[in-house]
């Protein structure tokens, strides 16, 4: 007889490890673009630099871990890559789009107005990972 949490596992595997692995990736992204934007760094470039790193990750971990592909040729992994690029790119005008008005706009909290951005972009981002991988 199954456990509970092991059918709950087994029912949501996917899901669960997508928040995992995306939690880790807005880790990147947020300490990036504070770390770097608290060294006088401006914001637009501090964000360019936090998502490049952290679709980098992004990439890795959900082609390995989130999504199980397997399938490692050159081919598939630069295929894999522009797609995953490309549709991040996406998200990456929501998330410039919604700095310029929190920080130049509103002149709001770097951190705040970040981890505003991140929920709309983790949403984002789970809608483009599926069109790819699953």
């Amino acid at each position: 007889m199954e456990k509970p949490i092991t059918t709950l596992y087994s029912k949501y595997d996917t899901a669960l490890r997508y928040l995992i692995v995306g939690g880790l990736t807005t880790g990147i992204n947020v300490v990036l673009f504070i770390g770097l934007t608290h060294l006088a760094m401006p914001w637009f470039w501090a964000n360019i630099i936090a998502w490049v790193l952290s679709v980098l990750f992004a990439f890795i971990a959900n082609k390995k871990v989130v999504f199980n592909s397997a399938d490692m040729t050159f081919r598939t992994v630069v295929k894999e890559g522009a797609s995953f690029f490309t549709l991040r790119g996406a998200s990456l005008l929501a998330d410039t789009a919604i700095l310029f008005i929190g920080l130049t706009l509103m002149h709001g909290s770097p951190l705040i107005v970040k981890l505003i951005d991140q929920v709309v972009v983790i949403v984002l981002n789970y809608g483009f990972s599926k069109l790819i991988f699953a």
